[in-house]
């Protein structure tokens, strides 16, 4: 017994050791991994100022007077004269004007070894971009030089916006790698095909992140982005989390995108760090327990001893105990089986009312497309339609009672639809075409003003349409007493939803507030002119898309409702804004 208890505690003692130290570890390694992104964003800035610290320079070369004379056919030595100046004031590595089929004809470097005069750029990317009349952008090793550099270049037009030439300028970002490596850290940038072009360590420059499609080694070979380079794969992988191996060690790794590239800036962390702390706040933890069992351990032996001296005195009192614990036993299960009674009643109750919303909920819902069903026959039979014209009306009305009923389990528990990309612009069309026999009936004047494009959100759209059918009807029912009678719908896109907002002419909210509305059988209408339901609907619809429901009364009369649905891929609760 002794053996097993004493493995027992071993067992306990090394199962706290290992949560301990696997606690410690993640809480060390976030820290990290926090340390790690402030570094990332501080290269990050670094490299995106660095790229368009001369962003403008271009620009304003090509407008420059003397660079135009000189693309018009005057003579080269003043403008690369100062061009040199430029370049040396400014530490570029190059300035250089070429004709419009890419010959250089005057460069800061002219008259120096490797001069680019002479020189056709005409196959690089960023020379074919200008000429296009973008601001060209490139990175590769140089055609002359054989050194790297960022280029930038710019179309020289005449008064009537031909293109004269194209001037451009290389930058060294070497530098950057100088204080990569100077820090100590490990740090890389890639461009879009997964090549490296700047790397803390040089033996990772000008490798791939993945191995290069045929296509991919063809346009790089077109453009020699970077001749006598094979592009071989990096001895890397990504694992699990925010980390990955590099050069067969386990690295902490964080990622962000460099505009206006989409080339990724890398940077990897040692957390060896965050290891040695974890063991040493787990050995500090394990002496602490120790000494705390120690110590228990003394305290219990001397209170075995004095219980042991006062077991006989203590045994009619424990007795005395027992029969007082029979009887708060007894006690105690009677408690229990009175609550047990009363959880079974409330139970019961929290059924019934359960069973009074579905009921008014049903009654509510099928309402509407039962009223509008009678429309379209009434139509139908008044106006002689054809058959061919009704029955797709009727059956697309079918179908949504179809769909009420399955949707009426929102009211019953908190299970999430299935949510996906809707068209805003679809579901107020489908709620305009289910109110529209009201719409005429009233007489209701409606305008919609939606952008072209579709304003994607995400959400189920049957249960949109629901809320946008419960508002419409609504500002129907609000405007057929008054003299104009106007409904107005705009249709639009923010930065995190997409909205819908329903204006009318009506009588307004009057003093009743939103949340008050929301609540069942509480309207603003006259008696038997409906139970309050609807709002109370579409507040739980929009609430389950995480969407934002408003209202609020118009200064000319009549009132406004917004409705707001986070767009797809956002994943902020606006209901909590």
């Amino acid at each position: 017994m002794r053996l097993t208890t004493t493995a027992l505690a071993a067992l306990t003692a090394l199962c706290v050791m290992i949560g301990v130290f696997w606690l410690s570890l993640s809480f060390f390694q976030s820290e990290e991994e926090a340390k790690a992104r402030g570094r990332l964003s501080l290269y990050h800035s670094t490299v995106r100022s660095e790229l368009e610290r001369f962003s403008h320079l271009t620009y304003v070369l090509a407008r420059d007077s003397h660079v135009i004379d000189t693309a018009t056919g005057g003579p080269t030595g003043r403008l690369d004269r100062r061009l040199a100046a430029f370049a040396a004031q400014s530490g570029l590595d190059a300035i250089y004007l070429m004709r419009p089929d890419g010959m250089t004809i005057a460069a800061s470097n002219a008259g120096r070894p490797g001069t680019f005069v002479g020189q056709d750029y005409s196959f690089r990317p960023y020379f074919q971009a200008a000429g296009a009349g973008l601001q060209g952008r490139f990175y590769g090793i140089g055609a002359t030089t054989g050194l790297p550099g960022y280029f930038i270049a710019d179309a020289v037009r005449d008064a009537n916006g031909g293109v004269l030439g194209v001037i451009a300028i290389k930058l060294d970002l070497t530098d950057l790698e100088e204080t990569w490596r100077r820090a100590g850290e490990q740090v890389l940038l890639a461009n879009r095909d997964g090549v490296v072009l700047l790397s803390s360590d040089p033996d990772w420059r000008y490798r791939s992140l993945a191995d290069l499609s045929a296509d991919q080694r063809a346009r790089i070979a077109q453009d020699r982005q970077f001749p006598g380079q094979d592009l071989a794969p990096l001895d890397w992988q990504p694992v699990e989390g925010a980390r990955a191996m590099i050069d067969g060690v386990e690295r902490i790794h964080l990622a962000a995108s460099v505009a206006p590239h989409d080339w990724v800036l890398h940077y990897f962390a040692d957390d060896s760090a965050a290891v040695t702390r974890s063991w040493l706040l787990t050995g500090l933890v394990m002496i602490l327990a120790g000494a705390g069992f120690l110590v228990s351990q003394v305290r219990r032996t001397q209170r075995i001893g004095a219980a042991l001296r006062r077991s006989e005195a203590e045994e009619a009192q424990l007795r005395e105990a027992n029969e007082r614990l029979a009887v708060e036993i007894e006690e105690r299960r009677t408690a229990e089986r009175r609550l047990k009674r009363t959880q079974d009643e409330l139970e019961r109750a929290s059924r019934l009312a359960a069973l009074g919303q579905l009921a008014a909920s049903v009654t509510h819902e099928l309402g509407q497309p039962i009223a509008a069903m009678r429309n379209h026959l009434t139509a139908a039979e008044i106006g002689g339609q054809p058959a061919a014209r009704i029955i797709p009306r009727i059956t697309g009305i079918v179908d949504r009672m179809e769909g009420i009923t399955r949707q009426l389990k929102f009211f019953a528990r908190n299970d999430r639809e299935e949510f996906g990309p809707v068209d805003l612009g679809a579901v107020v069309q489908a709620a305009l075409a289910l109110v529209e026999p009201n719409i005429d009936k009233v007489g209701v004047t409606t305008s919609l003003d939606a952008p072209g494009a579709p304003v994607l959100v995400r959400g189920n759209q049957l249960r949109l349409e629901q809320v946008l059918t419960n508002v419409l009807r609504n500002a129907v029912d609000a405007v057929e007493d008054c003299a104009e009678r106007r409904i107005d719908i705009t249709l639009g896109q923010g930065d995190r939803a997409g909205w819908v907002e329903v204006r009318d002419t009506g009588h307004g909210l009057g003093q009743a507030r939103l949340d008050e509305l929301q609540e069942p059988f509480v309207t603003t209408r006259e008696s038997g002119r409906g139970m309050g339901l609807g709002l109370a609907i579409s507040a739980n619809i929009v609430k389950a898309h995480q969407g934002r429901f408003s209202a609020d009364n118009l200064a000319q009369g009549g009132a406004m409702f917004r409705i707001e649905i986070p767009q797809e891929g956002m994943e902020e609760d606006l209901s909590a804004a």
